[in-house]
């Protein structure tokens, strides 16, 4: 075959050739292409270095704000329990200040109920006596046939009706 006893002749051409052709993919590749690739690699993990560096800030910041949340909420919610407090206090003593209120008009009622069950009771004690004195007057009167003295009968009556 011909074109293999060639091959002797242009071996060495062909190594030639082939050492240029490697050397200028080498240089293209390794010298143009491979320094943007890296720049590229360089510049993503920069971004992505910031994008953590901002990550990790907002996080800091929302902890902080969570924080801050939290401290406001526990003052709100010990306003709020004061607050509850004092309406407790104010409504037991209103509340206080109207049974005691309640209670002094109760007590007047009392008082003034017992008073005109007092006179009363007189009134109907002294009616009683007197009815008695009557009664016993007329009872002796018709069974002896004279008219006892009602000083007397009154002072006897009296002294029945206080030892029961």
């Amino acid at each position: 075959m011909p074109q293999i006893s060639q091959a002797a002749s242009i071996y060495a051409s062909q190594l030639f050739w082939l050492a240029i052709v490697f050397a200028a993919v080498y240089f293209g590749i390794g010298r143009a292409m491979v320094p943007k690739i890296e720049r590229t690699i360089d510049d993503r993990n920069a971004r992505i270095a910031a994008d953590l560096a901002a990550a990790q800030a907002a996080r800091d910041t929302a902890h902080a704000s969570e924080e801050g949340y939290n401290a406001s909420l526990d003052a709100a919610r010990g306003s709020a329990l004061k607050l509850v407090a004092d309406a407790k206090a104010k409504a037991a003593a209103s509340t206080e200040t109207k049974v005691k209120a309640g209670n002094a008009d109760q007590e007047a009622a009392l008082a003034e109920a017992t008073a005109r069950i007092g006179k009363a009771k007189d009134k109907a004690l002294a009616d009683i006596e007197s009815t008695t004195v009557d009664a016993v007057e007329a009872i002796v009167g018709k069974l002896s046939g004279s008219t006892p003295d009602r000083a007397t009968v009154a002072a006897r009556v009296k002294a029945e009706l206080t030892n029961g």
